[in-house]
Parts: structure tokens; sequence; C-alpha cells
């Protein structure tokens, strides 16, 4: 299959990126210096270009109930225009097809923001689940591209380049909320703990933003710092954290579920319902190495000879200058036990803390363990 390229792919070159295969896409790993990219993220402002990300449409009197049976989370408590929602999309198991956004634009039209690498599951599984919904229709949207902007500098620099009527409107969105403006899609959302937008727009006009964007100074950002940035901000990776052989109960996703009201019948609702009851067995957790080396995912963890468990993402942390990871343990474990991480063959410290470990460019983990 030919590799796919977004419309900014030459933007990318012309700014020095290394390009990767990512998902089927040739994607900038960085334009440089991933490190240099995180800490632009952290002190300044970055952008990303996430146009492989899948954007689908759907429209129509019965979506809302639709969704409802779709999603594990509860589109219903979404009231206000341009709302947004965290969720997980799973199977019959309660396994995590995806984990995606939604936003609320009108009681017959939601957009949904899923993962480029689980493109044709997510597509099947929707198409299938749609069989009979005439009162729902999909589209999806390869007509356009999708910027990141993210940073303490982030918002001020994007509105900038807008008119003073539009940056105010932007400026005022509050936390996973979206807007509709001189045709931009912009929601006040992120993939990296700190503030910013990410902005749905056509092609040709986020290839001038991206322009405008780099004369201003802000910093071309990799998905080298972007998985770094989100790790640090404890948010989960679809394929390392979470898959369809894990539910959100043993992903740190629990809190996505909405139980209530009992009636609602989404999907994977009776498997979680049945893990619940019998106990959950596992958790997802921070750990802070103590001791020198990486941390990755895939390494074995061990607290006794009978506790065990294997980190799911891993990487230094440029903010904090120490090797971090999350990691799928027994639920018997709590934070502060200490551990060792098997690298290389190496037994290696390293303790339990809680995660994120950064938001807004600051440590939130105990300051004694750093």
């Amino acid at each position: 299959m030919k590799a796919r390229k977004t419309p900014l792919y030459q933007q990318h070159i012309a700014a020095g990126a290394k390009i990767v295969d990512f998902s089927g896409w040739q994607m900038p790993i960085h334009y440089g210096s991933q490190i240099e990219e995180h800490h632009a993220v952290r002190s300044s402002a970055g952008v990303f270009d996430v146009s492989h990300m899948n954007v689908i449409d759907l429209h129509g009197t019965g979506s809302t109930l639709f969704l409802q049976k779709l999603l594990a989370n509860d589109v219903s408590r979404l009231k206000n225009p341009g709302k947004a929602m965290y969720s997980c999309m799973l199977n019959e198991n309660g396994g995590i097809i995806d984990d995606l956004i939604v936003y609320f634009m009108t009681d017959e039209w939601y957009r949904l923001i899923l993962n480029a690498a689980t493109h044709d599951k997510d597509m099947a599984w929707i198409t299938l689940q749609l069989e009979g919904c005439a009162d729902v229709n999909l589209t999806e949207r390869p007509d356009l591209a999708m910027l990141a902007i993210q940073g303490p500098e982030a918002i001020s620099n994007f509105t900038s380049l807008l008119s003073k009527k539009v940056a105010d409107t932007v400026a005022k969105l509050a936390a996973f909320q979206a807007c509709e403006v001189d045709d931009m899609f912009i929601g006040r959302t992120g993939y990296t703990g700190e503030d910013g937008v990410e902005v749905i727009l056509a092609a040709d006009a986020a290839i001038d933003l991206w322009q405008r964007l780099m004369k201003i100074g802000v910093q071309p950002v990799g998905l080298g710092a972007r998985d770094t940035l989100r790790l640090e901000a404890g948010m989960a990776l679809y394929g390392l954290d979470m898959d369809e052989t894990t539910s959100p109960l043993v992903s740190g996703l629990g809190w996505t579920i909405a139980w209530q009201p009992a009636s609602r019948e989404f999907i994977g609702r009776k498997a979680l319902e049945t893990e619940k009851r019998q106990g959950v067995e596992q958790r997802m957790v921070g750990l802070l190495l103590t001791g020198r080396g990486v941390l990755r995912s895939h390494q074995q963890v061990k607290f006794t000879d009978e506790l065990n468990g294997e980190i799911t993402s891993g990487s230094y942390s440029p903010t904090l200058a120490r090797s971090i990871a999350l990691a799928r343990v027994p639920a018997a474990v709590k934070t502060g036990d200490d551990c060792v991480v098997d690298i290389r063959g190496r037994q290696i410290p390293a303790v339990v803390v809680k995660y994120p470990f950064v938001r807004h460019g600051k440590a939130v983990i105990e300051t004694e363990q750093l």
C-alpha cells in the first residue's frame, strides 16, 4: 500500500523534518531535536500536524441514541453546542476498539476524532453498528486537515493571527469546548497536558496557517515529542496502554464509563459489569525509575514473587530529567511501593507514583521522589 501524506508534507520537508512511517502515513518524527521540541511546548508553543487523525461526522435524528449505544461514555451529558467528551468505543467483551473525542454540535450533528492507526477497524465496526439505523448518516472528512497548537503561549500566538472578533471567541472557549468560526473548527483540546487548541480546517487553509505560525516563531513539533508530552501528562496511547484485549477498568480509564442511567445498554456494558462484580484484578500506575536506565513498553515489573506487572508506555521525561512509565500491575499494588524493572536482564529499582507526572509545565508527582 502506498504511504499516505498529509497536505502539510512539503512543509515538513522544508522545515527539515525526519520523516517516518506511522500507520501508513509519512509523518515527521522530529525537526532536528525531539528534546527541544518537547521543551518548546512546555515553555512556549509548538504546532503539530495531526491531519492523519480520522474525522467523521454523524448527522441525523438518531445520532444521540446511536452514540449512547456505541460509546461507554454518555453523550446525552453534552448539553452545550461545541462541548467535547472523551470516550472509549468497546467490543462486546469490554475490550477497547479505540479511544476518541466526540463533539456535540447540535441534536443532529456530532463530530468524532478517531486514531489514524485504527481507521479501518473503527470504520468497519461503526458501519456494522449502523446497519438498520436509517436516521443516522456517517460522513468521513478526508478533505480536512488538523493542526494542534499547544503550550502556555499557544492561545496568544494563535489568536494573534485572527481578527479581534474571532480571537475573542477563541480566547473565551472553555476546556473541551469547540466553536466554528472563519471556516475553522477550533477545539480547546490537546494531547500534551498544556493549554492550546486543535484546529480542523481545509487543506489549503491549513498550509497557510502553518506558514503563518512559523513566521511568528511557533516551533514545529513531531511525533516523538508528542509521545513524551502525552506520557508526562499521563495520557494513554492506543495500542500500548490499551487495546481490544484490555478494558477501561484495567487501563486507568474507568472514569470514562457512564454507568448511569442503568437502563443505557452500551456495547460492552455487561462484560464490564461482570468484571467489576468479580473484582478488577489489575490497574494502571505511574512508575518513576530511581536507578539508571530508560523505561520502555513491555518491560517486566516485579514487586514480590507473587506480584508482577508490565510497562505499557515508558520513556525518558525531558521535563523531569528522569525515566517514567505507565504500567499495568496487580490491583493490590499501592502508590509508594518499591519494585524492580527488568531492563535488558538488569533489575533496576523504581517506585510507584500517581500520574500525571507533569501538568502545565510543572512536576505534579511527589517532589521528594525526584
